[in-house]
């Protein structure tokens, strides 16, 4: 049931704000995997849904145009401002809370923070530590064709995906295969990722 993946959201957001404490102010600048955004900037746009009201989204969504990637962005900019260690209270505080994303549901939540601990994690040389079950989990939701906004399915069609730290595959045609928290950051496009995987699909991905 989706249910049960609410004390594994509420797990990972812990993981997050364990993760955001430990971190320098000068590690908090640095750039993350996830676009133009810091490392702050990402802690932001995993804490606004929890202290943000959904209804102040609407004049941002307006002003970016109706373009919902946009408005996100501008808000988690906006929470970012946060000290560090309110963003991690804040984690810690609604690490329970319902959140739960249209489209994607709670699947969706949990990939988000797992990708997202990831983007924050890569370009400090801090190893993934990610819980393997969770990591399933979302490696099952990136390939089984419901991870709308997550991943491009033309750029991982034809191609057979498998984690050599988890026993898990998906997919056929030319293999793609390496740690699975690689896996998690091919699957979404971070490129930063293909130096950490092997296999005759690799190419082929890289290309598209």
């Amino acid at each position: 049931m989706d249910a049960d993946l609410l004390p594994m959201i509420a797990a990972e957001r812990r993981r997050t704000a364990d993760l955001i404490d430990s971190l320098t102010p000068a590690q908090l600048d640095t750039p993350s995997l996830c676009g133009a955004w810091t490392v702050r900037e990402v802690a932001g746009h995993l804490v606004s849904p929890l202290v943000e009201p959904p209804w102040r989204l609407l004049p941002l969504l307006v002003g970016a145009g109706f373009r919902p990637h946009v408005a996100n962005a501008r808000l988690a900019r906006r929470v970012a401002r946060r000290p560090a260690g309110e963003l991690a209270a804040a984690l810690r505080e609604h690490a329970g809370h319902r959140f739960r994303p249209p489209v994607v549901g709670w699947y969706g939540q949990l990939t988000d923070l797992q990708v997202h601990g990831q983007d924050i994690r890569h370009p400090l040389g801090l190893p993934a530590d990610l819980d393997p079950d969770r990591l399933r989990i979302s490696l099952d939701f990136l390939t089984g064709g419901r991870a709308v906004g997550f991943v491009d399915r033309r750029r991982v069609a034809g191609l057979r995906f498998e984690a050599t730290d988890l026993g898990w595959s998906a997919g056929d045609g030319p293999v793609v295969r390496g740690p699975g928290a690689a896996l998690l950051l091919a699957l979404t496009g971070r490129r930063a990722a293909l130096a950490d995987l092997s296999g005759e699909g690799v190419a082929t991905l890289a290309a598209r």
